[in-house]
């Protein structure tokens, strides 16, 4: 896997991490991430940059540097946790959120940053500089109002489609919906053979649990990727035949067999790394969704 050092670092702090109390030292997450490969330098780099991008906040114990999600890592975290372990698409209620802005071309930047945002959040682009979406995020746009400052830019509405057209030629002009359901047949023809073998192998006990938690994280870091193209749009609005429900079916079996042996290596490590007995961070299985039946 030739995954990106940041981001292979976002998986892990929202797949495990986050879980422990948020905080982690440097030295247990340069051990996790030798296991894809990753270097010590590149590593260092990479925590180094999500401290400048406002996602971690480091601090010391003894001589051991710990790093911790901020308030906003924490929030970007439980959003995506949320859309990841979604197993059914939410009900629409009928309306649709515009948003709409004339950003200044010298805010050209603050511009682009604000179209990468909306597009992970799960809006479309329906015209130039005019955005829909039809899931609630409300509460997302206020934020992203408040954090570029665009107050004087914007212009928010929750509104209902009149026609003429139907309210599916408004999806199909606003994502790629073609392209999304070609990424989701390309996951499914990896992961449907691989998920068998591994079945195969824990029940035979031919995989190590660091085996198991190369493997989870991989496919946790290879479905997180469609948070960024997937806009999560309500059954209501999908195709008849959406190839996501049967990747998110296959992730959440997948999910199931790696999960035990997997967290058991993260502990390891992490506890060796910390040392910390603290009954608070131990593993919470009841936060892993896909864990608990």
């Amino acid at each position: 896997m030739g995954a990106n050092t940041q981001s292979m670092i976002f998986t892990i702090y929202g797949e495990y991490v986050r879980h422990y109390g948020n905080k982690i030292w440097i030295g247990s997450l340069i051990s996790l991430l030798k296991e894809f490969g990753h270097n010590e330098q590149g590593v260092r780099v990479a925590i180094s940059r999500m401290v400048k991008q406002g996602w971690l906040q480091s601090e010391k114990q003894g001589n051991k540097s710990n790093y911790f999600l901020t308030e906003q890592g924490i929030g970007r975290m439980e959003e995506a946790a949320k859309r990841i372990y979604k197993l059914a698409p939410q009900k629409w209620d009928g309306k649709w959120r515009i948003l709409m802005y004339t950003i200044p071309e010298e805010k050209r930047q603050i511009r682009d940053e604000l179209r990468k945002e909306l597009l992970w959040s799960g809006f479309g682009s329906f015209s130039n500089a005019c955005w829909i979406s039809p899931n609630h995020l409300e509460k997302e746009v206020r934020l992203l109002i408040q954090k570029y400052h665009i107050e004087e830019y914007t212009d928010f509405f929750i509104s209902d489609y009149m026609g003429p057209r139907n309210p599916l030629e408004l999806v199909e002009k606003s994502w790629p919906l073609d392209e999304i359901e070609e990424k989701y047949e390309a996951f499914i023809a990896t992961y449907s053979p691989q998920y068998i073998i591994h079945q195969s192998s824990i029940q035979r006990g031919e995989m190590s649990d660091g085996e198991c938690f190369v493997e989870l994280t991989n496919l946790v870091h290879e479905y997180r990727k469609f948070l960024f193209i997937d806009p999560g749009l309500p059954k209501e609005l999908l195709r008849s035949r959406w190839s996501g429900n049967h990747a998110a079916l296959l992730f959440s079996e997948y999910y199931k067999i790696l999960a035990g042996p997997a967290n058991r290596f993260f502990e390891q490590i992490f506890r060796e790394g910390n040392d910390l007995g603290q009954k608070e961070d131990s593993y919470n299985a009841a936060e892993h969704p896909l864990i608990v039946e």
